[in-house]
């Protein structure tokens, strides 16, 4: 089974290098790696407020984030407020000027994002964008907006399953006819196999899992189970998206905390911070903007990892990189900590190969056919192997 897996795996890669769809993607022009940024839902909910995201935009602009890459600060529901008479959406009274915010926001030298739902209510029941996709995609714009989260909620009350391809590229060619390019973010929870037709709906990344909660299963269950075997879907363009960064959130230790951040760079999936910009700890600024590890993310061939080998709780990812080297992370999802040896025949990068430890920035020479880390309980050694 092991040498099956392994078989498949090469397979699956040289498809993805050599398929018609792979070369398209390659000159995409929005979202060419995967989007960074902040968004306001994991922590702050429905008492999000412009307030709230100019803080979140202060911090970022100041506190390296940016310099490390991330550039999106993305509103998420319970922004809106009513339509006027002739059907404009307005913000409700924690978001005055949305123009103005915009306008705020673009003077740090970052982008904003704005979320809305198909369907006639969103997630909180705030007003969605049916039957005024046009209208609503030309505000965005007006306003400023530079990605759009569209998210299905209500949308079930009046759509079939079925429609969602058509619904989302509805919004899609509204966005695109705009003018302006917006980065179209499309969140259904992976329903109806959302990567096979995604990038078809214009969508430049889709949500493949349920929501992410701020504790350690929710992240092992959604980047390690959700995400595997859909990697072939992934490139410059159109990236699956198992759901928002929860570093810095909840009971999370700093091992945890690594590893999840490990797994994401791996997936080449958007690093989208879900904390408390403007009280991080230094200790989780460190982990959000670690060059090395952003950089497996932010990888230009756009590659999504997959897993080479599992045995209990160890499991070992790999991502091909443009350069020709690869990432690979050791993960010990269990076990006290414990050595874990890696064939560099199953990475396929021949009998002798250098390492570099990425969290810790070290250049850890050559080794012949093999390397061995110990892994601590909940976390991951994530190296660079060439």
């Amino acid at each position: 089974m092991k040498r099956f897996t392994q078989a498949l795996n090469i397979v699956l890669t040289v498809i993805l290098f050599f398929s018609p769809a792979k070369v398209r993607a390659q000159k995409a022009t929005i979202a060419a790696t995967p989007p960074m940024g902040w968004n306001s839902w994991n922590l702050f909910a429905c008492k999000v407020s412009d307030v709230v995201v100019r803080a979140a935009a202060d911090a970022m602009a100041k506190n390296g984030m940016k310099d490390a890459g991330y550039s999106y600060i993305n509103i998420d529901d319970c922004w809106q407020g009513h339509r006027d008479a002739a059907g404009t959406i307005q913000g409700n009274e924690r978001f005055p000027d949305m123009k103005a915010l915009a306008d705020y926001v673009h003077s740090k030298g970052l982008k904003i994002g704005i979320y809305s739902s198909p369907g006639p209510r969103t997630c909180a029941g705030y007003e969605g964008s049916y039957q005024h996709e046009e209208q609503d995609a030309r505000t965005y714009a007006a306003w400023g907006f530079d990605y759009l989260k569209y998210d299905w909620c209500s949308a079930d009350k009046v759509y079939k399953n079925s429609d969602m391809p058509a619904v989302y590229k509805k919004m899609s060619d509204a966005l695109k006819a705009t003018g302006r390019p917006i980065v179209y973010s499309l969140c259904q929870y992976g329903v109806d196999a959302v990567w096979t037709w995604g990038a078809r709906s214009g969508g430049n990344l889709w949500r493949t899992t349920r929501d992410i909660q701020p504790n350690y299963n929710s992240i092992v269950a959604l980047g390690f189970g959700e995400n595997s075997g859909i990697e072939h879907f992934a490139g410059p363009g159109r990236w699956n998206d198992p759901d928002m960064l929860e570093v810095g959130n909840g009971q999370l230790t700093l091992d945890e905390n690594r590893l999840h951040m490990s797994q994401w760079a791996l997936l080449a999936a958007p690093l989208l911070a879900g904390n408390d910009l403007a009280n991080t700890r230094p200790e989780i600024l460190s982990i959000l903007t670690n060059r090395e590890v952003i950089a497996v993310d932010q990888d230009p061939l756009g590659v999504q990892g997959y897993r080479i080998w599992q045995a209990g709780p160890i499991d070992v990812w790999v991502k091909p990189l443009a350069d020709g080297s690869k990432a690979v992370g050791i993960f010990n999802k269990g076990e006290p900590q414990e050595p874990v040896t890696v064939q560099f025949r199953d990475l396929g990068v021949g009998k002798s190969a250098t390492i570099r430890q990425l969290w810790d920035g070290k250049d850890l020479g050559r080794f012949e056919n093999a390397f061995t880390a110990s892994v601590p309980t909940h976390g991951v050694v994530l190296i660079k192997v060439k």
